[in-house]
């Protein structure tokens, strides 16, 4: 669709009268251009094999080349986090505080009690959930500060139990080489007090490979899982370090999707696709919907919209990407089949019956249910967390959580009685996958009684 006398801000995908298959939708679907982490893997690579082999040395070369900080170390000092909480305004310190409070009430609720089994007297299996020993929580700079990633990593990190925290983000110049104070300032407010001022990729092999200690610097001990967003560099180091640690996964640009009919009002779904837009050129902002007029009725908010946008050149390049689109359906029951094709890291809802068709998909990081629901109280207020599955891998993957930061422990307790009332069958089966070993390790247990039950 378009507006008489003006460019349409987003194109427009029509898919009114068409029946497209999931593989079709997938393939037809807006995205942004696979950004090649081919191309960044050279880079990373060799940028995680100095951290590897050389260390401080390495962080500091990196810390004067990419962020023009000339450090003798990355350790930030704790009286600069007492400083940065001290100085922090007041208003801002006041809703970090709300927003940790809110997400660590969500996060404690999720916290999975150890499931005990008893299949017959003295046959018991309990999943037991342990916290990961130690972690390693990215905080992304760039276009834009992170306080609000600092609560999001850390609150179910710690609801999970985890015992040590380790927590990254690039130095600034303007700022003496430390991170930002309002990333500092929220850690100081968590208690995380092993802050390190490393950037980038090199901040991913550091928590992956650990740093040796040194002349004034007590070393970086390494972790067991990577968690938080980041560029294209910082996702391809994770990528390259899975299987050293564990990472939560490899962050692509952000995006929204909303599903909407002609019920939404059009100046929120126009704010929802700029608060979106704003985050990167290349973050993706998607409306599906069954009305043509509220798509022309968005496309003239938008116009308006981004006029006093502080960010509108931003926007605009994001807005007018192959990843941004006005996505044409016949019916809302199409809408939800286009947005469960998408996934989207974050999905708003706003059709008559918003909790009703919110509750029919199945695919999304997040779901915003109504129109006082947008994605912005999701990133700071919601208590949920806004570190969510991006570029279509919400179809089979989980936002950040308290279970990112646990594992399932299988715990095994059987008596005499309770092996040997299943001996039989083990022996069996050990057979006819002609592992005969796995059966005498059982049946040697019984040696002592002539001969196995």
């Amino acid at each position: 669709m378009s507006i008489p006398g003006e460019s349409p801000i987003l194109r427009t995908i029509d898919w009114r009268g068409r029946a497209l298959s999931l593989a079709e939708l997938r393939r037809e679907l807006p995205r942004v251009a696979s950004a090649s982490t081919h191309d960044a893997e050279s880079s990373v690579r060799s940028i995680l094999d100095q951290v590897r082999s050389a260390g401080l040395p390495a962080l500091r070369s990196f810390a004067e080349r990419f962020d023009g900080v000339a450090q003798e170390q990355p350790k930030v000092p704790q009286a600069a986090l007492d400083r940065a909480l001290a100085e922090l305004d007041p208003e801002i310190r006041r809703a970090l505080e709300e927003s940790i409070a809110r997400a660590r009430t969500v996060a404690l609720a999720q916290r999975p009690e150890d499931v005990p089994v008893q299949l017959a007297p003295g046959a018991n299996v309990t999943l037991r959930w342990e916290p990961v020993r130690r972690v390693g929580l990215y905080v992304p700079g760039g276009l834009a500060v992170y306080p609000s990633s600092v609560i999001m990593n850390v609150v179910p990190a710690l609801a999970a139990g985890v015992g040590s925290i380790a927590l990254a983000s690039p130095p600034q110049k303007e700022f003496g080489g430390l991170p930002h104070p309002s990333i500092l300032a929220a850690a100081q407010l968590l208690g995380v007090s092993e802050v390190y001022a490393i950037g980038g990729a090199q901040a991913i092999g550091a928590f992956a490979y650990g740093i040796p200690a040194s002349a004034g610097f007590a070393g970086l001990e390494p972790v067991d899982l990577v968690t938080g967003p980041g560029n294209i560099y910082v996702a391809t180091a994770k990528r390259l370090v899975k299987g050293v640690v564990g990472i939560d996964a490899e962050a692509g640009p952000t995006e929204i999707a909303i599903l909407a009919d002609a019920s939404a009002p059009a100046d929120y779904v126009a704010a929802d696709l700029i608060s979106q837009a704003e985050h990167d050129p290349f973050a993706a902002s998607v409306l599906v919907t069954d009305s043509a007029e509220l798509a022309d009725a968005v496309q003239a908010e938008l116009a308006a919209q981004m006029g006093w946008t502080k960010h509108r050149e931003r926007v605009a390049r994001a807005l007018a990407g192959e990843q941004s689109a006005v996505v044409l359906v016949d019916t809302v029951q199409q809408g939800i089949d286009v947005v469960d094709a998408y996934a989207a890291e974050h999905l708003e809802v706003m059709t008559e019956n918003a909790a009703a068709v919110a509750a029919r998909v199945r695919s999304a990081g997040a779901i915003f249910v109504g129109p006082t629901a947008p994605v912005s109280l999701g990133d700071y207020c919601a208590g949920s967390n806004h570190v969510l599955p991006t570029s279509g891998t919400a179809a089979f993957a989980s936002g950040l959580g308290v279970h990112t930061f646990l594992r399932a422990i299988q715990v095994i307790d059987y008596d005499r009685a309770a092996l040997a009332a299943v001996a039989e069958h083990i022996v069996v089966l050990a057979g006819a996958e002609d592992l005969p070993a796995h059966g005498d390790a059982v049946s040697v247990r019984f040696a002592d009684r002539g001969a196995t039950p």
